[in-house]
């Protein structure tokens, strides 16, 4: 609901002598201008007794606006007009206007055939001659549908334009992303992942904080896995970038660095947890099961494990101990998860 703060009745009809009597208008011009305005603004126009809520007045807008005409209305209720769907609001605003002391607007909608009409309904109560207590309420109806219309459309459109540019942001990010990705894999590219570890390494630096770099070869696969040619190195190649991607979480970061050769960072991440996880992922690698034609390609990594700070205090002391551990493991044979020595720096 919507008021608009006016002056009171009362002061408006002294205002409205004192203008008449300064400029020598008669009783009435000042009445029939309004009027006129009423008209030029195409805005229906009505004056309803208190006490019964009958109209005792109606301009013809007033009347064309209820489907009848200016005499089906004179002498009637809203409730005779309209049901009480749609009475029953205007008599709540009616009880409302007549409450207040000053002008008082309120929105109201009409259906009628299917067709449905907003308005600014705006009420006032008529004073009278002898200063006793109201006995009309006048009623001016503004419609606002095209308005309101206008507005819904602006609303939906600046929707449909927000979520178009959420899109093309998503899309961007997703292209921009895809751009950083190793095709085969989808594991992000080196240059994307030496950032993300620079970045890690500041950060835990700032916050003291560990977190845990993985160094990761794919074993020499078995004659018989090579003889099936490109097509099943492929293959293992995919298998394995899904492994990765599915045991890392969003904060962590996996790459493929080379042919063979591929890295994880852990944010956050101890070397005991980090020592845990790789282990999970080392068996879910050895037990992948890899078709190609109806062959199953079987395939089996080597990993190290280093982390920041305990195994390396910078970005270069922290990729080498990782790769140091990953020779430990395949000197060992393959398929094994080495640790990275901890330093202990003398006092």
């Amino acid at each position: 609901m919507t008021e608009t703060m006016q002056s009171t009745p009362a002061e408006l009809a002294e205002r409205s002598r004192e203008l008449a009597a300064a400029q020598g208008l008669s009783d009435g011009a000042l009445g029939s201008v309004l009027l006129a305005l009423v008209e030029r603004l195409e805005a229906p126009f009505a004056i309803k007794d208190i006490a019964s809520g009958r109209y005792v007045h109606v301009s013809p807008r007033m009347a064309a606006l209820y489907g009848r005409s200016v005499e089906e209305l004179l002498g009637h209720t809203d409730a005779d007009l309209l049901g009480p769907e749609i009475s029953g609001p205007l008599r709540t605003g009616d009880q409302a206007a007549l409450a207040q002391s000053l002008p008082h607007t309120i929105e109201h909608r009409l259906e009628r055939d299917r067709q449905r009409r907003d308005f600014n309904v705006t009420r006032i109560a008529l004073p009278t001659a002898d200063g006793g207590p109201p006995r009309h309420l006048c009623s001016v109806w503004v419609e606002t549908t095209l308005t309101l219309q206008r507005e819904a459309q602006l609303g939906k459109a600046l929707q449909q334009l927000e979520q178009q540019q959420i899109a093309s942001e998503a899309l961007r990010r997703e292209t921009q992303d895809q751009a950083l990705r190793d095709n085969v894999t989808g594991l992000y590219q080196r240059i994307h992942f030496e950032d993300q570890l620079r970045r890690e390494v500041d950060l835990s630096s700032r916050e003291h904080r560990e977190f845990a770099l993985v160094s990761i070869a794919l074993d020499p696969l078995p004659d018989a896995v090579r003889s099936y040619g490109e097509a099943a190195r492929t293959r293992v190649l995919e298998a394995l970038g899904r492994l990765l991607r599915g045991n890392t979480r969003a904060m962590d970061a996996s790459c493929r660095l080379d042919e063979d050769h591929f890295a994880i960072l852990l944010s956050g991440v101890g070397l005991a947890t980090a020592h845990s996880r790789m282990e999970g992922l080392r068996r879910q690698c050895a037990t992948q099961i890899v078709v190609l034609d109806g062959r199953d390609l079987g395939f089996t990594v080597s990993m190290g494990v280093a982390s920041f700070p305990h195994t390396a205090h910078t970005q270069e002391e922290l990729m080498q101990a990782a790769d140091v551990a990953l020779a430990e493991a395949q000197r060992r044979g393959g398929n094994h998860v080495t640790l990275a020595s901890i330093r202990f720096d003398a006092m």
